[in-house]
């Protein structure tokens, strides 16, 4: 169901103050009432930073295209086109063996027959699980996507429209308006792009399928639980292929942690009640070690000659040691607390602007842990706070390697003994700290950006 930001509508009861959402978040996540024993990563790889079934492809939601009758791209045996077809023939009793586990969770059998009555598997999720996209966009132009003007006149919207909400939940979590109105616009777009995806269907074929059966089988009975204790309805728990839904994208096992009551209606209701909405994002980052008070980070010029081989998220130092070394903040603005403690992301090399990260860029990273993400959340919560966009350029003339290109340099790292993992095409932290070392070794800026000039020149070009 997809949810216009004008529809959410203003619940009955609403807004009972801090008291109502301080008092919420003390008590057990909704969910965690009903049972004791009982949680997105679209950009991911962006530093490359889910009846008996047919055998037959049938065509998924919406039309959506079928499924390829291929093998996945992991090679992981459970994502052959033969084991594929094997368990989707095996759905329906993969998911009746489901019932003593839902026992135990409290779910009733009533509810339980209800909510899986007719399921079948959504197989075209197979491909999308395995996808291994050749080309990746470039973390300026991923930015330019997420942090553009019409999006920051809607969040600037939002803020005014639920300013009370937003207020209440602030003084009760000390967790910023901003990401969360940042985060709730990059997520969805706010409200107007949540998936339509059936999360009992995704998490149910995900949960009997595929390689990461015993992962989303915990989605699946958590979806279940929700379900069963009345908190949503099954036409609001529509989202992604891999089961996230709402305006912010909860998976359900994240929902049964984090979800709170914010107006007391009885019910957590992070779909269609802004109140719950927002103060269940807030709870999730107050949970995860947001420092009320702190930002995310700042940008910072990095002065030239300097040693890239300190850009570690595992080499924090305060931001007065940084100094020292002669980083500084664009117009020589001032840092309000010196003693923090931060680590240098270069995620554009030399050439590109460097960021201190706080405390709170950790804690985006929980929510999705993928840098370029946590970038764009920060940057976009500064930017409807009325801050300015990044001074520095970007080096828009560089291009994005190719996942063939990618996989190239992972092979050619290996070979000179300089990458120790397994050559995928994804670039995290291994391979950066593999590429500067490279770059060390032949009297370059160890840098760790993948750039054609590097590939070039493992190449012995």
């Amino acid at each position: 169901m997809m949810q216009s930001v004008a529809g959410l509508a203003k619940p009955a009861g609403f807004l009972t103050g801090a008291t109502m959402i301080a008092a919420a978040l003390l008590l057990p996540a909704c969910a965690h009432a009903q049972a004791q024993n009982g949680l997105s990563n679209l950009f991911g790889g962006i530093f490359s930073g889910p009846n008996p079934a047919s055998s037959q492809a049938a065509p998924g939601p919406g039309g959506a295209p079928p499924w390829s009758g291929e093998d996945g791209a992991s090679g992981h045996p459970l994502m052959t086109a033969a084991a594929i077809r094997e368990a989707a023939g095996n759905f329906s009793n993969c998911v009746a063996a489901m019932w003593p586990d839902a026992a135990r969770r409290g779910i009733t059998q009533e509810n339980f027959q209800r909510f899986t009555a007719g399921l079948s598997p959504d197989l075209r999720i197979m491909d999308l699980m395995d996808s291994q996209p050749e080309f990746t966009k470039s973390i300026w132009d991923y930015l330019d996507i997420l942090v553009n003007d019409n999006r920051l006149a809607k969040g600037r919207e939002v803020l005014a429209k639920y300013k009370a909400q937003f207020d209440t939940t602030e003084r009760a979590t000390g967790v910023d308006r901003y990401i969360i109105a940042a985060i709730w616009g990059i997520e969805s777009n706010y409200s107007t792009q949540m998936g339509d995806r059936s999360v009992l269907q995704s998490t149910a074929t995900l949960a009997c399928i595929g390689r990461r059966q015993g992962y989303f089988k915990d989605e699946f009975l958590s979806a279940l639980e929700i379900l069963n204790r009345g908190d949503l309805r099954p036409e609001q728990m529509r989202g992604s292929w891999a089961g996230a839904f709402g305006p912010t994208q909860f998976m359900p096992t994240a929902f049964k942690r984090f979800a709170v009551d914010g107006d007391g209606d009885g019910r957590c209701d992070v779909v269609d009640n802004p109140t719950d909405l927002i103060a269940s994002t807030a709870n999730n980052l107050k949970k995860d070690g947001w420092q009320a008070g702190q930002t995310w980070g700042f940008e910072v010029v990095v002065p030239p000659g300097f040693n890239y081989m300190l850009a570690d998220r595992a080499k924090a130092m305060t931001i007065a040691q940084w100094g020292k070394l002669g980083l500084k903040r664009p117009a020589n603005q001032l840092f309000p607390h010196p003693a923090e403690k931060a680590y240098l992301l270069a995620p554009a090399g030399a050439q590109g602007p460097g960021f201190l990260m706080l405390q709170n860029y950790r804690v985006i990273m929980k929510y999705n842990p993928a840098e370029a993400y946590a970038l764009a959340i920060g940057h976009f919560a500064d930017r409807l706070r009325g801050g300015q966009p990044f001074v520095q350029p970007w080096p828009r003339q560089e291009r994005e390697l190719s996942r063939t290109e990618r996989l190239e340099l992972q092979q050619l790292l290996a070979q000179r003994g300089f990458y120790k993992g397994t050559p995928d095409g994804q670039f995290g932290g291994q391979t950066r700290e593999a590429l500067r070392s490279f770059q060390a070794s032949i009297g370059v800026a160890a840098d760790g950006f993948a750039s054609s000039d590097v590939l070039e020149r493992l190449r012995g070009r």
